[in-house]
């Protein structure tokens, strides 16, 4: 097995958005896909908090959890896929699903916390017309 992978060309290539923020909760990585999910560029999201893409009635919850998840270095979500609504930089709504792992300094202090990130919108609407066809057509029995 080839164990000379190139993880920054792994980053730039995958279909998921992958996002890292510090200690500080800025935003240090945001790769390509990201870009393409988010509509923010790079450079707009370098150094900017997750509000970028947190709905507003979303923040307090969100940033009370990346703070304690910070504090601790524990997460009840490291496994656990999370399906939640994020905002696009043109204003409108996206559902996504993600899971997140914790980054660690050589003192075991959390130095990060990484978001693997599948826009969902698409799916989550097919879904939810599925839903709803099936509910009509079972109140006309």
């Amino acid at each position: 097995m080839n164990t000379n992978i190139d993880l920054h060309q792994l980053v730039e290539c995958v279909g998921d958005a992958i996002i890292v923020v510090d200690a500080h909760e800025k935003i240090v990585m945001w790769n390509p896909a990201a870009t393409r999910i988010f509509g923010y560029s790079q450079a707009e999201a370098l150094g900017n908090t997750l509000d970028l893409i947190v709905p507003e009635r979303q923040r307090q919850r969100h940033d009370e959890g990346c703070r304690k998840t910070m504090d601790t270095g524990i997460t009840r979500y490291g496994t656990s896929l999370l399906k939640v609504p994020a905002l696009h930089k043109n204003g409108s709504m996206l559902s996504i699903a993600f899971t997140v792992g914790m980054l660690f300094d050589e003192h075991q202090k959390v130095s990060g916390i990484v978001a693997i990130i599948r826009d969902e919108t698409e799916r989550f609407a097919e879904e939810r017309a599925l839903k709803k066809r099936l509910s009509d057509l079972e109140n006309l029995g």
